[in-house]
């Protein structure tokens, strides 16, 4: 897994109907998170805009940058080169690094550009620098523009090998992690790779069992949806896909965002937008509805449902409808999304009609939707301990988000974290749990001050992190707010994907002693990002109203209050669960241009408590429990299994090498659904039909599989056993054992020595943002 993925990746993925995602969410102010996809797409098909034209299929070659792009890349050079935590001058260094960062971008796995077109693109090495700083985006141009001509090229190559088929009884093998390899000296190279890459998309669908006229035909509408995909790149990709090599050459949290991208990111921090409330995804040539969100617009008519396809989009009652066939998904979305209480009429192809069907129109008023797939959610786990069965509650929170504007206006209910866990508190202590885990595992992170305020609600008050900004000067935030929402033990459960904000939060009670960290070490992001509204500071050249979109910068680094930062090292777990072997390939220290690890002098704070004395006779509970269960050694089988074949990068083009390697890896999946079984039960459970839908490989891409069978198999993912939590959950009940087994204990490890210390938490979040969160 890669931080930055190749802009040819994401293009596969959108060729292959992915599911629209919005950005990780990164905010003003905010210890953003590790993860930034390259070109975020809209996630709620409620995303449209109020005024709409009618847009291209396909964008017009050459693409040319607009002025407002040229001019965006010169504003986010004075911010960067003047603001940046580590301000950098941007000069013919730093364009050789832009220069390297932009090819890996857009071609890391070299199956596009020979070594004959990075000959001829070796002057811009020295250029680009002079290309932002004169607002000529030429060159970075003529760069996208080939990629989108060798793109199409090679698909349409791969298409005419499909005509004569292939031979699969040779020697040849396929290197599908190209990340080390030489670039293809010629076309020649080129087409051999193209050749080994097709035959091997032929193969995994022969040994699922399909015909040669049915590969034929799943390839050729693949290959061509992929034509269609590129083709419909334009120019704000191909700005955003420049400008964000820039921005990640001086750090690798440093973001540029493009009009689509800011409005995307935008909307995943507060969780809300208004619109229709329904998810979608790109399939074939269609915008398909993938899920409806409860409570919005489009599933309280009861006219709509997952699989409709959407054929055009109509404003008002009276507008005209646009034909949106084949058109990109965030051009759809674009449409759809509007201002609350504004209609929009979507024409659609029901998912049970054939091609030629009915069209249904189903008319609209949007309001406001909330995404709470992304929201904190709570549950209750049953521990047994002998006779007895302990109540111990779990909070899953996937990301630090707040309603910044929200807050900002003084809305009482603007969404938040820290609101909504404080609310999940209460109904857990209702339920009479005697402990909390606070799961942040791929908690890419978000705002700083949910952090912080987060934080607050299991200590009394105190510094929570400290930061450091590019004077030096050091800044102390923290809880000011009396009073505990949970005065209980307590765990956080954390992974590698933990990061940033989960990270602040995860070392700010350990060094208070305030609970268990568990799991895996963190991710190791210990910067600050604000975000610079460009539009601000933009100047239109022709009198018209234009968007520049938002710089991420990296403006300070966050440090442990006991003086350690977390970047490159994480958060080291009080109980460490085996780790899966990814720090190699994900998290800080992959970086080549990361910051250093640094120590400064501890902030102002007392320990709330001391859980050493319990550390270790948990750690041997946890170690006696796992080594004599079935469940800790599947999970450690499975992932053994996933080590080995992360490991491989070569994979063999003969057929009867292949089927004997397909049928060892079936029979291991097998064994280990078998086992699945016989531990979690085999009566149609959502573990075991979750291992079902997901046992071998089918060789088709996600829009080529029934959508209802996807839908359906994410749901039981979803359901399945999860065997780490429940031993966190485990570990905590043995916390809680611990404390009412022994008196002094119980002093030790309780917070404030087990004194009462209640505050309505709620009540005293504050109404208005501070200074360092404002955008």
């Amino acid at each position: 897994m890669t931080l930055r993925p190749a802009f040819a990746l994401l293009l596969a993925l959108a060729a292959a109907g992915a599911q629209a995602q919005t950005a990780a969410p990164q905010q003003p102010g905010a210890a953003a998170p590790a993860t930034k996809p390259a070109a975020p797409q809209p996630k709620d098909a409620s995303e449209a805009a109020t005024s709409p034209e009618p847009q291209r299929k396909e964008s017009s070659l050459p693409l040319k940058p607009t002025a407002a792009e040229a001019q965006a890349s010169q504003l986010s050079a004075r911010f960067l080169t003047r603001f940046h935590y580590q301000a950098q001058p941007l000069d013919d260094a730093m364009s050789a690094k832009i220069y390297k960062a932009y090819f890996d971008a857009l071609d890391s796995e070299k199956v596009f550009f020979t070594q004959e077109d990075m000959d001829k693109f070796a002057p811009l090495k020295s250029q680009f620098d002079d290309a932002i700083w004169n607002q000529d985006l030429t060159g970075p141009f003529s760069v996208f523009n080939l990629y989108v001509s060798r793109a199409v090229d090679r698909m349409n190559y791969a298409r005419g090998l499909l005509k004569k088929g292939f031979d699969f009884s040779g020697n040849d093998s396929f290197n599908f992690d190209r990340k080390k390899a030489a670039i293809p000296k010629n076309q020649a190279e080129l087409d051999d790779v193209w050749r080994k890459r097709t035959m091997n998309d032929w193969l995994r669908l022969k040994l699922a069992g399909k015909s040669d006229d049915d590969i034929r035909k799943t390839l050729d509408k693949r290959y061509a949806t992929y034509i269609s995909r590129v083709r419909q790149l334009d120019d704000e990709d191909a700005t955003q896909a420049f400008m964000t090599a820039y921005a990640n050459s001086t750090d690798p949290h440093t973001d540029y965002l493009g009009p689509r991208a800011a409005d995307a990111f935008d909307i995943a921090m507060r969780l809300s937008l208004e619109g229709i409330g329904a998810v979608l995804q790109a399939r074939d040539d269609y915008t398909t509805i993938r899920e409806l969100v409860p409570g919005g617009p489009a599933i309280k008519s009861g006219k709509m449902k997952a699989g409709d396809r959407i054929v055009a989009i109509g404003q008002g009652e009276t507008g005209p409808m646009v034909d949106v066939v084949g058109w990109r998904q965030d051009d759809v979305v674009k449409l759809i999304r509007g201002k609350k209480d504004t209609t929009v009429r979507i024409e659609i192809l029901p998912a049970d009609a054939g091609v030629d069907g009915k069209h249904d129109v189903v008319t609209l008023v949007r309001k406001k939707v909330t995404m709470e797939e992304q929201a904190a959610k709570s549950k209750v786990i049953d521990v047994k301990d002998g006779d007895v069965t302990r109540k111990i509650g779990v909070i899953d929170l996937p990301t630090f988000y707040q309603d910044f504007g929200a807050r900002r206006n003084g809305d009482a209910n603007f969404k938040s974290a820290t609101r909504d866990v404080s609310k999940l508190l209460t109904e857990l202590k209702a339920q009479k749990v005697e402990g909390v885990v606070i799961d942040l595992r791929n908690n890419g992170g978000g705002s700083l001050s949910e952090a912080t305020e987060l934080t607050g609600l299991f200590i009394d008050t105190g510094p929570v992190v400290q930061v450091r900004d590019a004077r030096g000067q050091i800044d102390a935030q923290g809880d000011d707010a009396p009073g505990m929402a949970w005065d209980g033990p307590m765990a956080v459960l954390v992974n590698r994907g933990s990061a940033s904000a989960s990270e602040i939060f995860a070392a700010a009670i350990q060094d208070y002693g305030r609970g268990l960290i568990i799991g895996e070490p963190t991710f190791g992001k210990g910067t600050v990002q604000n975000l610079v509204d460009l539009d601000k500071f933009g100047k239109s050249v022709t009198g018209e109203t234009a968007k520049y979109g938002e710089l991420k910068m990296t403006i300070a680094e966050f440090i442990r209050i006991n003086g350690d930062s977390t970047q490159l090292k994480g958060v080291t777990p009080d109980v460490m669960f085996p780790q899966n072997g990814d720090a190699k390939e994900f998290g800080e220290s992959t970086y080549d241009n990361a910051l250093p690890w640094r120590h400064i002098d501890p902030a102002d704070y007392k320990p709330v408590a001391d859980l050493k004395p319990i550390v270790g006779p948990l750690n041997a509970r946890h170690d006696a429990r796992v080594a004599n269960s079935p469940a800790w050694k599947l999970m450690l089988d499975e992932m053994a299994e996933y080590k080995k074949l992360r490991d491989k990068t070569d994979i063999s083009l003969n057929f009867a090498a292949r089927q004997a390697e397909r049928k060892q890896y079936d029979a291991l999946q097998t064994d280990f659904r078998n086992r699945r079984k016989a531990i979690f039960g085999g009566d149609g459970s959502a573990a075991d039909a979750a291992d079902d839908a997901n046992n071998g490989d089918d060789g088709l891409n996600a829009n080529e599989r029934s959508l209802k069978t996807e839908i359906k198999a994410e749901a039981d993912a979803k359901k399945a056993k999860d065997t780490p939590l429940d031993e966190a959950a485990h570990i905590v009940g043995d916390e809680v054992a611990l404390i009412k087994a022994d008196p002094k204990v119980a002093t030790q490890v309780l917070p404030y020595g087990g004194r009462k210390i209640d505050a309505p938490q709620t009540a005293q979040v504050p109404q208005s943002p501070p200074a360092s969160t404002t955008p």
